[in-house]
């Protein structure tokens, strides 16, 4: 006795091969008709399926129709292992999964689905119908695992190629060497090029980013992360494009995010207007990092500004002529011996008192002039930090006025 073919889901309702064969070219004849049929119905119920352009229609059809023969070719044919129902999606390109999500998928599958049993109860003669709508409902259920393997795998993929760009974005705007095409990239991210964009550097977390991501979704934000030798580097925008750069804000991010990172300082850059300046906050951010080694008993997140001393001492440019500019003109172009008095509050050990003796003024001449220096800089020559940063701002400010 010859072997009997092995049971498919919706074929073993036609085991007979010449019924089998029969039914498949009555069915094969109206598929034409079936497919123009689920077109006009994705027009009728989907209004995203209006708004694709016509390219992506057009593939959305061809993955339509491509189900509509697969169904016929899976009834007609006995063995199972020689047809895979995902292949209807490789008609598509590969960005339809981009273009199209994964309820709109569903969408296609539930009307293709309805209008083809809907076409078999009009078209069918009425002694093939219960065949093919009890094969229809088995062939659904296995396009429906099929596309959610397809979109597993897309997501899987697209995770992976979306980390390979943030790190190339990452490491461009670290070593100063983005350029606009790969800057562009970011825009699939979700970037907005004009939007704040602050830098934070500090000790590798466990080189997972996918919480971070998700904890600066939370806050309003967009993350690209990645590892810069021993570092992890974080570049943080507001999800709104209308956003100015507030570096108060910038740090409260960071300090939201502090557990991402490993032990040790994290240091801040300014923030900058732009993914095309990032950049500049990036550098700042490395520099300050590299230096923060030099001042073990500051806080754990630091901003670039922060740490000016250490960086200036460590050769950075940048910060000796923040410095200078920020620090020593402002002191040196207010008058009123501003300048003078500070550096002898420092020689005379941040007394008031000698300091007046010193500078044969009043005692509330001095506390008034430290009131003004600290108006003037920002820092205030009673702070021991302070003084340090005023002390080395005017040491370089007249090595560079000489």
């Amino acid at each position: 006795m010859a072997a009997k073919p092995p049971i498919s889901a919706g074929r073993s309702f036609a085991p007979a091969a010449r019924t089998r064969a029969a039914i498949t070219k009555r069915l094969a004849a109206q598929t034409g008709q079936m497919s123009t049929a689920v077109v006009t119905e994705m027009e009728a119920r989907h209004p995203w399926y209006s708004q694709l352009s016509a390219e992506e229609r057009s593939w959305v059809n061809m993955v339509a129709n491509e189900g509509i023969n697969g169904f016929v070719e899976w009834f007609a044919n006995d063995t199972a292992s020689d047809l895979d129902p995902a292949r209807i999606f490789n008609v598509a390109p590969r960005s339809l999964t981009r273009k199209v999500s994964l309820h709109q998928t569903v969408d296609l599958i539930r009307t293709t689905i309805d209008v083809v049993e809907e076409q078999i109860g009009q078209l069918m003669p009425r002694g093939d119908r219960n065949v093919l709508q009890t094969a229809i409902l088995h062939y659904s259920r296995e396009i429906a695992f099929a596309s959610a393997e397809v979109y597993a795998r897309a997501a899987e993929s697209r995770g992976s190629w979306d980390e390979r760009i943030e790190a190339l974005i990452v490491d461009a705007v670290v070593r100063s060497d983005a350029n606009e095409d790969l800057l562009s990239r970011a825009s699939t991210l979700g970037w907005h090029a004009q939007a704040p964009v602050v830098v934070a550097i500090g000790t590798m977390a466990d080189g997972d980013f996918t919480g971070l991501r998700k904890d600066a979704e939370k806050l309003g934000l967009v993350a690209m992360a990645a590892l810069h030798g021993e570092r992890q580097v974080i570049m943080l925008s507001p999800s709104s494009p209308d956003a100015e750069p507030d570096q108060q804000a910038s740090i409260g991010w960071v300090k939201s995010l502090a557990d991402h990172f490993g032990p040790g300082p994290i240091v801040v850059g300014p923030a900058v207007s732009g993914l095309a300046k990032a950049s500049q906050s990036a550098r700042a951010a490395l520099s300050g990092a590299r230096s923060a080694k030099a001042w073990p008993e500051g806080p754990r997140i630091l901003t670039a500004q922060d740490l000016l001393p250490e960086r200036a001492l460590s050769g950075n440019g940048q910060a000796r002529r923040e410095l200078v500019d920020l620090v020593f003109k402002p002191l040196a172009d207010a008058g009123g011996d501003l300048l003078e008095t500070c550096v002898s509050f420092s020689d005379n050990g941040g007394s008031v008192e000698a300091t007046a003796r010193a500078l044969f003024v009043h005692p509330n001449t001095v506390r008034y002039r430290i009131k003004r220096i600290a108006e003037v800089t920002g820092y205030s020559p009673n702070a021991a930090r302070d003084a340090y940063v005023l002390r080395l701002a005017i040491t370089l400010g007249r090595q560079h006025s000489h």
